[in-house]
């Protein structure tokens, strides 16, 4: 029988919530719980919780009792734990309130225990493996849940855990960027290597609620941010563990009754088959990205074209490289596959290169934009100032309807002034911007900046002119 551990899940105690509550108080080998263990039934599944700080958040990170919270969940009957964290977004495209499916953890923890084992027995050293320290099935079903519910969330991402209180300096966030970092909390790491050591199921889901301090155009993180960013959000926390306990509890039966799903024989793949999996669709065609890929030494720079003083960005290297044009697809598929868009509009020319195969990935309608006298049908257009002179572009009337969610796409950011035009244009027509997506960005141009009100996501950036 399912019977799930959450540690957090604030608001879960709601009694409207969680049915038939009662609260238990353990003691472990290893002391007491962080909080006394509440039970009861969500949706008609088993759940017990637990307060990782305690009820009133009295224990700073260090002093959590990690290993007498895992241990006494165990010691109920839990056979799978869901944590719920805030953390800190160390990506740009991790937006707050957005919600990360963690599945790859790195411990910068220092005074934390991180095992049961303070002695082994003679000749039976026991050493948990870690390489998959999140359990596929339990994250499979979080995602889905996310999915069904319409949250913008990611679908995986590297937790660091740091020790705390304090929060990071801007050269350790730097860092932790550098090391492949997309989160920062100070919970997870010591929950998830005793939950594996234990033997137990785990599963994380973090909500980002800041931008730690590597961002320059934001101010660092204090707590109060997080507190108003997690309170504005808390209910869909609850909302997604509501939706995802049943999904479990009947996934696990389904698969005691012999009739997994596609899905849940997804979540058991074995690393070994996954690998056979990824060697087919190479076989198939599909061209394999490598870890680490380096998309900015496959675009040309010609100086001095098409004038004295410009240091021109020439993707048409990169176009001749089927490794790196796969990579831009593969990065913009990956931010945006969960973001609820209806359609993508390519900017005229090579807008049009980038926007029809990620359309084609994602199995969405494309729309052009143009410039001005290039399209048959009827037209609305925008007129916008250059430098020297004014330019104009059009998209077809019945190209956008009404509430549309649309992605921009286009080669490169500089100024903004085709961009800003081209959102400009689709909300005329009644469209709503989704978002830019951009290969390059020159930020000296500052196109970010005439672009403030909107999502621009760029896989790389060229300093100067």
């Amino acid at each position: 029988m399912v019977k799930i551990g959450i540690i957090g899940g604030s608001g879960l105690d709601d009694p409207e919530i969680l049915m038939d509550a009662k609260d238990i108080k353990v003691e472990t080998p290893y002391g007491q719980p962080t909080s006394s263990l509440k039970a009861g039934k969500i949706k008609g599944v088993e759940v017990v919780l637990i307060a990782r700080h305690g009820r009133e958040h009295t224990v700073p990170p260090t002093f959590v009792n990690n290993r007498a919270n895992i241990h006494a969940l165990k010691e109920q009957g839990c056979t799978h734990i869901i944590a719920t964290t805030a953390c800190g977004s160390l990506r740009e495209e991790i937006g707050r309130g957005d919600f990360v499916i963690l599945d790859q953890l790195i411990d910068f923890t220092r005074h934390r225990h991180v095992t049961y084992h303070q002695k082994f027995n003679l000749h039976q050293a026991v050493h948990t493996g870690m390489a998959e320290p999140f359990n596929d099935y339990l994250r499979n079903k979080l995602i889905k849940s996310c999915k069904d519910l319409k949250f913008n969330h990611h679908p995986r991402g590297t937790v660091i855990t740091i020790e705390g209180p304090r929060f990071s300096t801007k050269a350790e966030s730097k860092m932790f960027r550098l090391w492949g970092g997309d989160v920062i909390n100070m919970s997870t790491a010591p929950e998830a290597i005793l939950a594996n050591e234990a033997g137990i199921p785990y599963a994380a889901v973090a909500m980002s609620t800041d931008y730690d301090c590597w961002k320059e155009d934001e101010a660092p993180v204090t707590w109060e941010e997080i507190l108003k960013t997690f309170k504005e959000n808390v209910s869909k926390v609850i909302l997604l563990l509501t939706t995802a306990i049943p999904q479990i509890s009947e996934g696990e039966k389904r698969k005691e009754e012999g009739v997994e799903g596609e899905e849940e024989i997804e979540g058991l793949l074995t690393t070994d088959k996954k690998d056979i999996l990824k060697q087919a669709h190479q076989e198939e065609g599909y061209i394999e990205i490598k870890a680490g890929f380096d998309l900015k030494s496959t675009i040309r720079t010609i100086p001095h074209w098409p004038k004295p003083g410009i240091m021109f960005r020439d993707i048409t290297t990169l176009l001749q490289n089927p490794e790196a044009f796969a990579y831009c697809i593969t990065k913009f598929k990956e931010h945006y596959q969960d973001k609820n868009i209806q359609k993508i509009a390519g900017v005229e020319s090579r807008g049009f290169i980038f926007g029809a195969a990620l359309a084609h990935e994602l199995n969405l309608p494309f729309v052009l934009i143009r410039k001005k006298g290039k399209l048959p049908g009827e037209t609305a257009r925008y007129e916008y100032k250059l430098e020297y002179g004014t330019d104009t572009i059009e998209m077809h009337k019945d190209s956008v309807t009404a509430g549309d969610n649309i992605l921009i796409v286009d080669d490169l950011l500089a100024t903004g002034g085709t961009l800003l035009a081209a959102c400009n244009l689709i909300e005329i027509l009644g469209g709503e911007v989704a978002g830019c997506a951009v290969v390059i960005d020159l930020p000296d141009l500052k196109g970010k900046e005439k672009l403030a009100r909107y999502d621009i996501f760029s896989l790389v950036e060229f300093e100067g002119e």
